[in-house]
């Protein structure tokens, strides 16, 4: 990967961006694509759209969510104890002992999620934590100096940034799906520094807001450009490592190229045009099957108005939703690659309808 897409690629990683509290993430997304984009504009739910051909009559959409899961503080108690809930789904075995930011006006507090140790747990208490029974310990002795350093509703977020594993693997909070936010940037300085896309052809590469609440930027920003077409990049699941069936699960291999979904949906005339635009430009791709809805920004993409012809890509990523999610850089490179590629197909007069032969 350049050092430029690199340096970038940390830079949205680590921005604190829970669902609803986006403006880091927002902020790196438009400096980076500021350099390139035709135009760049941000809406009024905090998505941010990067442009080229904005006045071209066929409109494609390419959208990846920048919000990551988090928590919320919602009471301080009187010894300074600040209790929270979760932003997006979290497996509750994962906060305990975790290091963490409360994130307060211009500040970062530092904080430790806490739970009654083992030592002192009866046998009701060795069971699978809720929220409730954790608690954030910021050092304070009471609540008043707790309320002095947090404002109540200030988000929080786990003290883990990007770092490099063996080979071009990484890990890092907030893949899911800052990573997506990424791959739609990179697609659309592909299509800027490379070229081959068709000048009747737009394209909106948008970083999405509060997909892990409810897809919510995704349908705002679908509906505002009215795309024909469009794909939506998410994580999916790798499917190798211990304790997962393939034969219940089915097969994504992390470090084997990006996933192409294929199911209810997906269009069928897209998801075809994106292996021709693999084959052509000779990236390999795993199939995803999806028999109902995928759960990602795609659901909302393709449901907008009348209709937009949708397809999904992904990137194989372990320990989904913890502070360790893992992620080949090669994937991650080739999905953009995947995406700019399936741009430089369409033309204004392609017919997304679905017919015999696809």
């Amino acid at each position: 990967m350049r050092a430029e897409s690199l340096a970038f690629f940390k830079e949205i990683v680590d921005a604190p961006s829970p669902s609803g509290f986006e403006v880091p993430a927002a902020e790196a997304y438009r400096r980076y694509t500021g350099a390139f984009a035709d135009a760049v504009r941000t809406d009024v739910h905090g998505s941010v759209h990067a442009v080229l051909n904005p006045d071209a009559p066929m409109r494609v959409m390419l959208g990846g969510h920048m919000d990551e899961i988090g928590f919320i503080v919602h009471y301080i108690d009187e010894n300074g104890f600040l209790y929270f809930n979760q932003i997006g789904g979290h497996d509750t075995m994962v906060p305990i002992g975790q290091r963490v930011w409360i994130h307060s006006g211009d500040s970062r507090v530092p904080g430790v999620i806490g739970r009654k140790p083992i030592h002192l747990q009866e046998d009701s208490d060795k069971k699978r934590p809720e929220l409730y029974d954790l608690w954030i310990d910021i050092g304070a002795t009471n609540r008043e100096e707790a309320a002095a350093a947090v404002e109540m509703g200030s988000p929080v977020t786990y003290q883990w940034e990007f770092a490099h594993l063996l080979g071009d693997r990484v890990t890092a909070r907030g893949l899911d799906n800052k990573m997506g936010a990424f791959i739609v940037a990179e697609a659309l300085r592909l299509l800027k520094d490379e070229g081959g896309l068709d000048p009747g052809v737009g394209v909106y590469a948008v970083a999405t807001v509060q997909e892990e609440v409810g897809l919510r930027g995704a349908r705002t920003s679908a509906y505002s450009i009215d795309a024909h077409s469009g794909l939506a990049v998410d994580v999916d699941f790798a499917i190798d490592h211990p304790g997962l069936s393939k034969t219940r699960y089915g097969e994504s291999d992390m470090g084997k190229g990006p996933t192409v979904s294929r199911g209810s949906n997906i269009n069928p005339i897209v998801y075809r045009m994106v292996l021709e635009a693999a084959t052509k430009d000779g990236i390999s791709v795993q199939i995803g099957p999806y028999g109902g809805a995928s759960g990602t920004d795609a659901n909302a993409m393709q449901v907008s108005r009348g209709g937009m012809a949708t397809g999904l890509v992904g990137v194989p990523i372990r320990y989904m939703h913890t502070p360790c999610e893992t992620l080949s850089l090669k994937d991650v490179e080739d999905c953009a690659r995947l995406m700019a590629g399936y741009c430089r197909l369409v033309r204004p007069d392609t017919d997304f309808t679905p017919r015999p032969g696809f």
